[in-house]
């Protein structure tokens, strides 16, 4: 039976990140895939326009239809948006007993948006990371978690901690906003003290629009196919390697990915997706 998977997240009219991206990944990654949605944005590649927020019954009904019917190997969340809807996601997911849970700690937008709402901070801490299997922040928002600053690795490892502190097993700080030019290094830990890093070439490119949506939602999928974590990671990475490394060039901004390019290139392209473990 095809492995069967949960998104939580908003819809990005724009198509390149949240629920859209996610489900794009499942498929690319033979996943079937199911969905909760959070909210309804007005974006484009340009920005986010508007955010209307779903209200709590109905994320609550999508969730209990989706628990009554699926067997889920594997979730994650995204955008979440507010203190209600986290609390509602968290409560259902401790009632069904849903495991291997990716949290993507969704904040803000490419364009400056707040896709989590201030206050909505501590309750994500409180009631969502304690039932994460691996938490995907990238560098601002593994600073607004731990409280922070992310200057070298040290500091990286700090945060890491910090966060883990919250109850999550483990985290991923992703390296895309870092401040090396020709390698993009995300740092993994474990609550049990195992740390990895994985690099790749630093992609030069604007269409980079839902690339933490896309890696999530690819390390969910293979958790759910019953790969290990660091396995798991190793491919997430590459997947969205590929999808940096062959543009599509969409929008007058910060464009989509390439949700088809690590399935459909394969090996040929592989010196420019490879990721090296250490």
């Amino acid at each position: 039976m095809m492995p069967q998977v949960l998104t939580i997240a908003g819809s990005d009219s724009g198509g390149g990140a949240g629920i859209q991206a996610d489900i794009k990944t499942f498929q690319e990654l033979g996943v079937y895939s199911t969905s909760v949605l959070t909210a309804v944005t007005a974006q484009n590649t340009l920005g986010v326009a508007a955010i209307y927020p779903m209200a709590r019954e109905a994320v609550r009904t999508q969730l209990q239809a989706v628990g009554k019917d699926f067997r889920l190997a594997a979730l994650k969340t995204g955008m979440l948006f507010n203190e209600e809807i986290i609390e509602e996601t968290a409560k259902w997911i401790r009632h069904f007993n849903w495991r291997q849970l990716v949290v993507d700690p969704v904040m803000i937008a490419k364009g400056g948006a707040n896709l989590l709402r201030a206050e909505a901070g501590a309750a994500l801490k409180k009631e969502l990371l304690p039932l994460a299997s691996v938490v995907t922040p990238n560098i601002p928002e593994a600073e607004v978690l731990s409280g922070i600053e992310i200057a070298d690795p040290l500091s990286r490892r700090l945060a890491a901690e910090k966060i883990l502190s919250f109850g999550s097993q483990s985290v991923i700080i992703k390296g895309g906003h870092g401040k090396d030019e020709e390698t993009a290094e995300d740092f993994f830990l474990h609550r049990d003290g195992e740390e990895l890093l994985f690099r790749s070439p630093r992609i030069a490119t604007v269409q980079t629009h839902g690339t933490g949506c896309t890696f999530s939602a690819a390390l969910a999928a293979e958790l759910a196919k019953g790969q290990p974590l660091k396995e798991a990671i190793y491919t997430a990475k590459r997947f969205i390697q590929a999808a940096l490394s062959s543009e599509l060039n969409i929008g007058a901004g910060h464009g989509p990915t390439n949700h088809a390019a690590y399935r459909k290139y394969g090996d040929e392209r592989r010196e420019m997706y490879d990721v090296e473990i250490q």
